[in-house]
């Protein structure tokens, strides 16, 4: 599949997402900090920049927000205990990077058909990241979801 059908594909399943869990009626005002912020890197080392890039809007948006980071197709390699020591400025290093989303209680997940593909399993991950589960996409936040796809 092409990069910009994947995209589309994405984003419609994200604004399906979106139409679905909504708001909690009358509790969620625009901008609460109930509000969630998605993160989904299926970049892998090859494009480093971009891993970076989500990594870090992750760690600014978890300032003020529940934050998920999903991590799945070309991705599963950052997320592994031997993943490749990527470093790109202004960001820093990746592995700083995972210490600070988990100092900061970011949830950050790796897809489990997306291990298996790359012939690895739950005990390659890197410690603090978990292998998703369907239901904690719902309960990582109370309010709206804004997806961020790198």
């Amino acid at each position: 599949m092409s990069r910009t059908r994947k995209t589309l594909v994405t984003a419609a399943a994200t604004a399906a997402l979106s139409l679905q869990v909504g708001c909690c009626p009358g509790t969620c005002p625009p901008g609460s900090s109930q509000d969630g912020v998605f993160v989904h890197i299926s970049s892998g080392p090859e494009e480093a920049h971009a891993v970076m890039m989500g990594l870090q809007m992750a760690k600014l948006m978890a300032d003020d927000h529940p934050v998920l980071v999903y991590i799945d197709v070309k991705g599963i390699p950052i997320a592994l205990q031997d993943a490749p020591a990527l470093q790109v400025e202004p960001f820093g290093k990746l592995d700083a990077m995972f210490a600070d989303l988990l100092a900061q209680d970011v949830v950050i997940y790796a897809c489990p058909g997306c291990l298996k593909t790359h012939g690895k399993t739950a005990a390659d991950l890197r410690a603090g990241v978990q292998v998703a589960e369907k239901e904690a996409f719902f309960d990582f936040t109370a309010g709206r979801i804004l997806t961020l796809d790198y």
